[in-house]
């Protein structure tokens, strides 16, 4: 559809003498063609030496060093990465070793503890063993310090009592015969 339309325009212009001269365009008069050409390539040629001798090597120059720029921040960029995982890995040696560490000291201190724990308590019982013998050993003088005592409260008794009955006194050797022969009967079942 625009082609047809710039055919019609082109037809149209070329019927009504718009391309000459004569309707008031002169750079479309052929005379001027010449010196139009002259100034054309001058100007071109100016313009296109000073675009490629000075601003195109600025820009050329701009533009490497820039890439230079990023590539070497890329390069950076790459080597922190692999040092940070280099740290990173090291990091996690240390902390692995650390963890592993403070296991085995948690382990050493639980024997340490268990084996002090158990030292400990192998000498109390000791000592509440010696005890326990010494309470046994006082609790055995003490009965047989107090069967001798009872026996002569007994006898004690056993003769006054017959005194006061009979009124006449006993000889201490049979009324000790006596108590001796009853407490060794009955001993037993109290002691």
């Amino acid at each position: 559809m625009k082609r047809h339309f710039g055919f019609i325009i082109a037809l149209l212009a070329i019927q009504n003498d718009l391309f000459a001269a004569e309707a008031g365009m002169p750079q479309l008069d052929p005379k001027y063609w010449a010196s139009q050409a002259f100034w054309l390539i001058l100007v071109f040629t100016i313009l296109y030496i000073s675009i490629a001798k000075f601003y195109l090597p600025k820009i050329k120059n701009n533009l490497d060093n820039r890439e230079n720029k990023i590539k070497d921040d890329l390069d950076d960029a790459n080597k922190f990465k692999e040092l940070s995982e280099n740290k990173f890995k090291e990091y996690e040696k240390i902390l692995e070793n650390a963890k592993k560490e403070v296991i085995k000291i948690q382990i050493e201190s639980k024997n340490k503890l268990d084996k002090d724990i158990k030292t400990k308590k192998e000498t109390v019982e000791k000592e509440i063993e010696k005890e326990i013998i010494k309470a046994q050993k006082e609790i055995s003088d003490l009965k047989k310090n107090s069967i001798s005592d009872i026996q002569k409260i007994s006898e004690n008794i056993a003769s006054n009592i017959i005194e006061s009955i009979s009124g006449d006194k006993l000889n201490e050797s049979s009324i000790k015969a006596v108590v001796e022969d009853v407490s060794k009967k009955n001993l037993g079942k109290y002691l």
